[in-house]
């Protein structure tokens, strides 16, 4: 079983910073990409940043130049955000495809809740 554990959430002044983090945990496999996705209330989830084992990086236009994902180590990504905004509040949430005994599966963190006031 995989578990990815999320932390840095929090309640935060628009055009501050807070970081991400999650760790995974378990029979994770070999991980095909790492990701980063957020979803506000009322609205469907969206992607926000992904990092693949070899560092390539993409984001949101919404959050391109304000975000940076990082991997911290093999089992550890990070998402740095800086410049937020209000419209930045969510839940966030990790998310991790790996590849296992020929399988490729999709696992999820629990979210974390970001808040940034006006």
């Amino acid at each position: 079983q995989v578990q990815l554990v999320e932390s840095g959430g929090g309640l935060v002044q628009a055009g501050g910073s807070l970081r991400l983090s999650c760790v995974a945990s378990g029979s994770i496999g070999r991980i095909t990409a790492m990701a980063w996705y957020r979803q506000a209330p009322g609205k469907q989830r969206e992607l926000v940043a992904t990092i693949t084992p070899g560092g390539t990086r993409n984001y949101a236009s919404s959050v391109k130049g304000r975000f940076t994902i990082s991997r911290d180590n093999a089992i550890t990504v990070s998402l740095q955000m800086d410049s937020l905004i209000p419209e930045d509040t969510a839940v966030y949430y990790c998310n991790l495809n790996s590849i296992r005994q020929g399988v490729l599966s999709d696992y999820w963190g629990q979210g974390t809740q970001v808040t940034v006031s006006s």
